[in-house]
């Protein structure tokens, strides 16, 4: 059989897919993830006590939408580089839009307090963030990886990449409602780097786990 009627012969025997299928794949994942982080957070950490006081506070929910920026852009870049021939596009400037939005606001807050400075940027968990943030997004980084190994995923590093970011900034969602700290130099700093930790990974592994 010569290689064009193979070719012709495949493409006929093959089922259509439903052109929304990969998204509710990913809207699934997500959930699952979500709902692993708030299982997680609740059973180790818990909501902080005094969080109705703290949401009448504005850096307390830009505290939350400052990771959620970051999962709007990450799940963009998860979702074209599911699929072969899909440019990223503006990707990259809504990932970067919202670090450079924190980052101004940390600046400002540095310039206004500067003898506070490193209260401002340490904190009293800083640490606890890079364990936490990492833990919380293992539930969403299983569900995302595997979505996407049922698509056609050709760049295996930046597509684990964009899975492990997302699944970070959704962990830092739900963290956000355990986490005391309200500086933006904090959050700034820490929230990205926790967010990272699983990029990082998913970047490593994505070789591996991705190969079709």
């Amino acid at each position: 059989m010569k290689t064009d009627d193979l070719i012709a012969m495949l493409a006929n025997d093959a089922d259509a897919v439903a052109p929304q299928v990969w998204r509710q794949r990913y809207l699934m994942a997500m959930s699952a993830g979500l709902a692993g982080a708030v299982l997680l957070m609740l059973s180790l950490l818990g909501i902080r006590s005094d969080i109705a006081a703290a949401a009448q506070l504005p850096m307390f929910w830009v505290k939350l939408a400052f990771p959620a920026a970051l999962a709007t852009g990450a799940l963009l870049a998860a979702l074209r580089l599911s699929r072969p021939g899909i440019a990223l596009g503006r990707v990259g400037t809504l990932l970067a839009a919202p670090v450079l939005a924190i980052w101004v606001l940390a600046g400002l807050a540095l310039l206004r307090a500067p003898e506070d400075a490193a209260m401002l940027v340490w904190g009293e968990t800083w640490a606890a963030c890079l364990v936490n943030v990492p833990l919380l997004s293992v539930p969403a980084f299983i569900a995302l990886f595997m979505v996407m190994k049922t698509l056609a995923p050709v760049r295996p590093v930046a597509a684990g990449a964009a899975a492990g970011l997302l699944a970070g900034s959704l962990a830092a969602i739900i963290y956000s409602l355990h986490c005391p700290e309200l500086a933006a130099p904090f959050i700034g700093l820490w929230y990205p780097l926790g967010m990272l930790i699983p990029a990082a990974a998913g970047a490593a592994i994505g070789p591996r786990l991705l190969r079709w």
